[in-house]
């Protein structure tokens, strides 16, 4: 099949996604044998995983720009071989700041270069199944781990992390390399057909984007969706120990462990899904269902906290309303401001990913060192839920159809 065709780039960008995954969600599998290795506090290790974050969201608008200027098989190819360099250059390191080097930053820039233009590539490729296509790819990079956690968890009891990372660290690299290798800019012909009638935006680039109030207002909001969903996920063991149930078997397995894995699961399968709903029936109302669908969810799941059953099926549930924030921001973003600058506009708007992160869990812990309840945790993720669904559309949408109807041409 040609490469010059929609699918095929959705295919290869799935591709990539999967590969450069890992490093992000089976870094706990590695901890526990790194302080042994490093002789080092838990909260010393972790920095590593930090810089891993901050590295991967804050540094995207110019690895999105870089993107842009240079094509997208250049930059992705830098972007894999650095993902797996940095677990084969880890592989090596004796001491923490070599891990912080290799594991963390290089790691970040390798990772952070392939979502955003994975993402920003899908968007261009297509322009009337936007929502889709990006949450194909995010379901890549959310359920590509699931494909390797138990092998490198074998991997590690068998040969160690050492020979785990270097191996892994190998097969990651090729393998994104290689997928790479066949990513093209779009083309009329391979771009995906007309099936809806859709307001054509005018292409700006982020000079422009940056003083629009449109742009702002979707930064507020992926901001606010991201902190809620990272303040749980960072605390699901603590949240599981405090309520007792973390140890309570639940068809047949301790609660915990099904929960991380159901939640991995409904994480990565609502981002296709509600960017399909989006494509359908527009992304403001898609973000007003999910949004609030998540809120409901957490009210739920906070009243029930105690009874195991529940506690698994409505930490899905809470997920499968979450994780469909990197597929219908990336897809409202260009559906707004164009496809031109997409992949560098896009990565303005993730660095929201990164206050995320860097308030989420923080912020969670320090609430329940206050309050000593993880209840106001739960109050306050759900009230941003809320909030979220509600600026959805009750503003982001007057607005972005204000703004849309000022950018076509006269009739």
């Amino acid at each position: 099949m040609s490469c010059n065709n929609r699918w095929t780039q959705l295919a290869l960008g799935l591709l990539c996604m999967m590969a450069i995954s890992s490093p992000q969600y089976v870094w706990a599998l590695l901890t526990k044998p790194m302080l042994a290795a490093f002789d080092v506090k838990l909260s010393q290790l972790q920095i590593t995983f930090s810089i891993l974050i901050v590295f991967q969201t804050f540094l995207s608008p110019v690895q999105g720009y870089l993107i842009d200027r240079f094509g997208p098989r250049l930059l992705l190819s830098i972007g894999g071989a650095l993902t797996g360099l940095s677990w084969i250059l880890a592989s090596q390191a004796g001491d923490l700041t070599h891990l912080y080097l290799t594991y963390g930053l290089l790691g970040g820039i390798g990772t952070g270069v392939v979502y955003v233009g994975i993402v920003g590539h899908m968007v261009q490729w297509f322009p009337h199944r936007r929502g889709f296509a990006t949450g194909m790819v995010a379901a890549g990079y959310g359920m590509g781990a699931v494909l390797t956690t138990f092998p490198i968890s074998n991997s590690i009891a068998a040969v160690g992390y050492r020979q785990t990372l270097l191996h892994f660290g190998c097969i990651f690299g090729l393998v994104a390399l290689l997928a790479a290798q066949g990513m093209r800019r779009p083309t009329a012909q391979g771009m995906s057909p007309v099936v809806v009638p859709v307001q054509r935006p005018v292409d700006v680039g982020p000079s422009v984007m940056l003083r629009s109030p449109v742009f702002w207002l979707m930064f507020l909001m992926f901001t606010l969706m991201s902190t809620s969903g990272l303040m749980v996920i960072a605390q699901m063991g603590a949240f599981a120990k405090d309520f007792g149930v973390s140890m309570v078997l639940v068809f047949g397995m301790a609660a915990l462990p099904l929960a991380l894995t159901l939640d991995r699961f409904t994480n990565g399968l609502t981002r296709p899904f509600f960017g399909w709903v989006s494509d359908r029936i527009g992304r403001e109302r898609t973000m007003l269902l999910a949004f609030g669908f998540e809120g409901v969810a957490m009210t739920l799941w906070l009243l029930s906290r105690d009874n195991a059953v529940l506690f698994v099926l409505l930490s899905g549930l809470a997920f499968f309303g979450w994780g469909e924030i990197f597929s219908l921001f990336p897809s409202t973003l260009t559906d707004t401001f164009g496809r031109m600058h997409a992949t560098t506009n896009y990565g303005l708007l993730y660095m929201a990913q990164g206050i995320g992160s860097i308030l989420g869990g923080p912020l969670a812990a320090w609430m329940h060192e206050s309050t000593g309840t993880w209840s106001a945790v739960f109050i306050l993720v759900i009230a941003l839920d809320f909030i979220a669904a509600f600026l959805a559309i009750a503003v982001l949408k007057p607005m972005r159809d204000k703004l849309l109807a000022r950018a076509q041409p006269a009739q």
